[in-house]
C-alpha cells in the first residue's frame, strides 16, 4: 500500500550469495545486490535486505518473520534466488501474506535492478 508524502519503506528478500553452497562466484551477484542497494540510497528511499544463507545456518521462517515484522512495508521485493527454489518460495510468499498483507510484492530481475522493481509499485520521491 503506497502513502503519499511518506518515503517508501521496501524490504528485499533475497540470497546472501556467499551462503549459497556450490562451486560458483558469489562476487558478480554480491556486486549487483550492492548496485541495486546503492540505487535505492541514490533515490532516497528507505530499503532493508533480508538475505538468507541455504548454508544451514539461517532459520528462514524465523528470519524472514523477523524481517517482516520489523516495520511495515510498502513493498517487498522477493529475489531470483529465492524464487529458482519452489518451496522456499512458497514459504516467503506466504509469510509475506501472513505478516505484511498490505505491501505490494515485486521481482526483480536481476540483483541490479531491484530498486525498478519496487519503483513498479511504490511512490519514489523526486
Amino acid at each position: 500500500m503506497d502513502t503519499p508524502g511518506l518515503t517508501p519503506r521496501v524490504l528485499v528478500i533475497g540470497l546472501d550469495p556467499y551462503r549459497v553452497p556450490g562451486p560458483w562466484d558469489p562476487k558478480p551477484v554480491a556486486d549487483g545486490i550492492e548496485a541495486g542497494r546503492t540505487r535505492f540510497a541514490e533515490r532516497g528511499v528507505g530499503a532493508e535486505f533480508c538475505l538468507l544463507g541455504l548454508d544451514g545456518s539461517d532459520d528462514i521462517a524465523a528470519v524472514v518473520t523477523a524481517a517482516l515484522c520489523a516495520q511495515p512495508w510498502q513493498c517487498v521485493v522477493i529475489g531470483g534466488g529465492v524464487r529458482n527454489d519452489l518451496e522456499l518460495f512458497e514459504r516467503v510468499v506466504n509469510l509475506v501474506r501472513r505478516h505484511a498483507p498490505d505491501a505490494a510484492i515485486a521481482f526483480n530481475t536481476i540483483p541490479a535492478d531491484t530498486f525498478e522493481a519496487a519503483a513498479r509499485w511504490v511512490e519514489i520521491p523526486d
